[in-house]
């Protein structure tokens, strides 16, 4: 297009030879001699004018008459030829060319307004008709799109008729993706699952995601990656799936409330949370009502979840299970912990910020190990202190088992730690107490806690004389030489070799200091024992190698 500097050269050039000439005052600026060379010099003036700041024929057709969609770049650059000469007589402003530059101002505005106005039809007929579930988009649409960029009320209506149009579409697509299904049958209706929730809701989020996917290229194909694409995009995005809201929340409230499984129940909050991300990344605004509804979903989900933990939970404690009679776990102990394994596995695979996973975590272990272990203690209250002992022993054992899989359990793990170790040590002093009886160290021992102050020495308490003492320890030697034949049958229940073996090993250094708590006593010279090597004939080092 030739531009208002090569338009004032052409004159320049007839200046050289002119000299008078009232068009060239007008226009020009300069004088052009007279005679028949004043003509042709002013058909050139003229000429050069006229093809600088009038459109030509075509061109005015193209812009008042022409179907766009099919000479879409005649109209265009048609338009673009009218925005050009406008922009030139801004130059002939500045050059003291003040009438004829208004004049043809205002004549190329009105132009461009009937022009703007035809296209602004044109695209409000085209947006409304993008219904269809793949639509063609034409390139007259996209150079439309652009060329409103002047005009940026016509942009956002425009805009706004064409997100209008695909939110119709996209309820349309989803009711039929729920009911009929692909067009050919493949893939099947989503609802055909509906006896399935994680693959029904899934299916949905699924749905939605790819949707928001394919309507976003669409929208950046029409806007041709310009006009501050993202932030645009992704507010008509928010304003196309807005209308997917209602159906899509009916339907997974339906799914959720229902859920009776507490393990399904956490699932389909992680899954509701896993797409809550993706598509709340995908749209990116602030108060968008598709994310905000997956997000009220899925803290509903959350809620009820735990709200159904918590009533399993308390069911445990309303019917206590009687301990086996081989002191393992109850079987309810077993399906509450299977419950848990199941929970943390699809925890472990939930797409949340470390902080809220630890949070709910910890709520989780809390819902259901506090419970389990009352539950396991009132179970055993009728037991004998032994079984008790051992039975609470092999619950908690369980617990640790499936809690030290999982992160964010340290702090649980001591916690359980620290109770079974008190039931360790009850079984262990039992044990103790089952050995010295039956040893007939017991009464011995007891008599030296006794008058260990008193003054008096023990060989003349009763029971304490050399005879009955050296009695004790023929049967106590008779236990050393069968160590394991006075070991309490509950050990055998132990589900842990190494707390068992551990226990024992404890039980028998007890022993061993009660013996030297003996040993050192008959030959104290204060008890007055006439022969202590006869009483006690073996060292507490000798005990000690034999029994551990």
């Amino acid at each position: 297009m030739p531009s208002y500097d090569s338009f004032k050269e052409r004159i320049r050039r007839v200046q050289v030879t002119s000299s008078n000439s009232i068009l060239l005052q007008r226009y020009g600026n300069a004088q052009i001699a007279p005679g028949s060379q004043q003509m042709e010099m002013q058909t050139e003036v003229v000429d050069a004018f006229l093809n600088q700041f009038q459109l030509k024929p075509n061109e005015l057709v193209s812009l008042r008459e022409s179907e766009i969609g099919h000479s879409h770049k005649d109209f265009f650059s048609s338009l673009l030829r009218v925005k050009q000469i406008h922009l030139d007589c801004r130059v002939l402003l500045r050059n003291n060319q003040q009438r004829a530059g208004l004049e043809i101002m205002e004549s190329m505005a009105l132009h461009q307004e009937a022009a703007y106005e035809r296209l602004y039809r044109w695209t409000q007929h085209i947006c409304h008709s993008l219904t269809a579930d793949s639509p063609h988009v034409a390139p007259a649409l996209c150079q439309a799109m652009k060329a409103f960029r002047e005009r940026p009320v016509l942009l956002k209506c425009s805009l706004d008729e064409l997100a209008t149009a695909r939110r119709t579409a996209v309820v349309r697509m989803f009711i039929d993706a729920l009911t009929r299904g692909g067009p050919t049958g493949t893939p099947r209706p989503i609802e055909v699952h509906s006896h399935d929730p994680l693959r029904y809701i899934g299916d949905m989020l699924a749905w939605l995601h790819q949707t928001i996917a394919s309507e976003r290229e669409l929208l950046q194909s029409i806007l041709s990656h310009d006009l501050e694409d993202d932030l645009s995009v992704k507010a008509l995005l928010c304003h196309i799936t807005e209308g997917v809201c209602r159906p899509f929340k009916v339907r997974v409230e339906q799914v959720i409330v229902s859920e009776q499984a507490v393990a399904t129940l956490y699932k389909l909050a992680n899954l509701l949370h896993f797409y809550w991300n993706m598509i709340r990344g995908m749209l990116g605004e602030e108060g968008a009502a598709l994310p905000l509804t997956v997000e009220e979903l899925q803290q509903v989900g959350m809620k009820l979840f735990f709200n159904s933990l918590s009533c399993y939970a308390s069911a445990l404690l309303d019917t206590i299970e009687l301990p086996p009679a081989d002191l393992s776990p109850a079987s309810s102990t077993v399906i509450a912990l299977s419950l848990l394994k199941e929970i943390f596995q699809s925890h472990d695979g939930s797409v949340v910020p470390i902080d809220k996973k630890k949070e709910n975590f910890t709520r989780i272990v809390s819902t259901v190990i506090d419970p389990l272990v009352q539950a396991s203690t009132m179970a055993a209250a009728g037991l004998p202190a032994a079984d008790m002992a051992v039975y609470m022993v092999n619950c908690i054992y369980d617990m640790q088992n499936t809690l030290a899989l999982y992160e964010f359990t340290d702090h649980r793990l001591e916690m359980l730690t620290a109770q079974s170790e008190v039931h360790l040590d009850t079984l262990v002093h039992e044990q103790v107490s089952y050995i010295l009886s039956k040893s007939g160290l017991g009464i011995a021992h007891m008599v030296i806690q006794e008058k260990r102050h008193s003054g008096v020495p023990l060989s003349h308490a009763e029971g304490m004389d050399g005879e009955s003492l050296r009695g004790a320890m023929v049967k106590f030697d008779s236990f050393l030489s069968v160590p394991d034949s006075l070991m309490l049958p509950q050990y055998r229940y132990l589900l842990s070799t190494r707390l068992r073996d551990r226990a024992y090993k404890q039980a028998m250094k007890m022993v061993c200091g009660t013996y030297k708590d003996i040993f050192d006593a008959v030959h104290d010279p204060c008890n007055l024992y006439n022969d202590p090597e006869w009483v006690v004939q073996k060292t507490p080092d000798q005990v000690m190698v034999l029994l551990l």
